[in-house]
């Protein structure tokens, strides 16, 4: 009977004993998975901001220099804005004066030699036109009473043919235009653009002759380029003619001029022992 209970006494010890143990095995496997999901949570953007933290050594040696290059370039459009104002008591007669001074001036101006591609309208409004009643004795303000209204009607000319700016102008005036907002020279897109790409190349040889110039008493030499920095291109304002009456007398003579660009770049090189 002893014998018995001993064995018995074993069996339990063996069971509590594989009981304790998968006990202890079941925990280990959660605090696993709970770390596992602790740090599956962590935000990427989180981990990326700890690696930036650690700094990266480098051995780079650089030199910055700025390049400038500038060309003087022959304009190749001409670019005329006038119009037409007209006022009167209605709106409807106002555009009707103003439509009519219009076509007379786009017909003389295409008598020139100006085509219908190198016309546009740039600007139209029509709006009323207020006069201040004030009493006759005080001279005190009483209000506003409507007038009329005014048409303004912009006629833009963009042309290649640059030496007609001065005959555009004359046969306008002459047709009924009573503004000139402005003339002026520019360049076309085209042109624009071959001017940049050269000017780019200048300007870049422009920036590595100067670094080489700063290093070569160091010892040093360009072993290749880190960072290239362009810079917008700088065109000079285009001439204005405006606000003068020409009603009376010819335009005087409008000769265009070269236009100065300019552009810069910036650029870090690397640099080593010669």
């Amino acid at each position: 009977m002893k014998f018995n209970q001993s064995l018995y006494a074993l069996y339990s010890i063996q069971t509590i004993m594989t009981n304790t143990q998968r006990q202890w095995l079941a925990a280990l496997a959660a605090t696993t998975i709970i770390v596992a999901v602790l740090v599956a949570s962590v935000p990427a953007s989180q981990t990326q901001v700890f690696a930036q933290q650690v700094p990266a050594t480098s051995n780079e040696k650089t030199v910055s220099a700025t390049g400038t290059a500038t060309t003087s370039v022959d304009p190749d459009i001409l670019n005329i804005n006038f119009g037409v104002e007209t006022e009167a008591k209605t709106a409807k007669e106002a555009m009707s004066v103003n439509s009519e001074a219009m076509a007379q001036i786009v017909v003389a101006i295409k008598k020139l030699g100006i085509t219908e591609d190198e016309l546009g309208t740039s600007g139209f409004s029509i709006y009323p036109v207020y006069k201040d009643i004030t009493d006759p004795i005080t001279g005190i303000y009483i209000r506003s009473e409507l007038s009329g209204y005014r048409v303004s009607n912009i006629l833009t000319v963009k042309t290649t043919q640059l030496t007609l700016a001065s005959s555009i102008l004359d046969v306008a005036v002459e047709a009924g235009a009573n503004r000139v907002d402005s003339v002026s020279f520019i360049l076309s897109p085209k042109t624009q653009l071959a001017v940049q790409n050269d000017l780019i190349e200048q300007a870049v040889l422009n920036a590595k002759s100067k670094a080489e110039k700063a290093i070569a008493p160091l010892g040093q030499k360009i072993i290749g380029v880190k960072m290239v920095s362009l810079s917008d291109f700088a065109y000079p304002p285009p001439i204005y003619y405006g606000g003068y009456a020409l009603a009376e007398a010819k335009a005087p003579p409008i000769f265009s001029s070269n236009q100065d660009v300019t552009t810069t770049v910036n650029i870090v090189f690397l640099i080593g022992e010669k």
